[in-house]
């Protein structure tokens, strides 16, 4: 079931609303990549064109398909 996660990106409180699976590996990426959670929400907020909840899910799965910073079908 989704779960809403408050954070401070860029100095704004926003929220998530994140199944718990894509909660954790938001912060493993996170660590991964050597950067804060709100480090990483904000370079996937710079870059989306949906809401970011969305947009969060969608980095995820192209990251975990080795299609990180390739457009989604049907960007153009």
């Amino acid at each position: 079931m989704p779960k809403k996660y408050s954070l401070t990106i860029q100095g704004h409180s926003t929220s998530l609303t994140l199944e718990p699976v894509f909660w954790q590996a938001l912060n493993e990426a996170a660590a991964a990549d050597g950067k804060s959670l709100a480090a990483l929400v904000a370079e996937i907020d710079e870059a989306r064109t949906t809401n970011l909840s969305s947009a969060v899910r969608v980095w995820l799965f192209e990251r975990a398909w080795g299609r990180h910073g390739v457009a989604a079908a049907g960007d153009d």
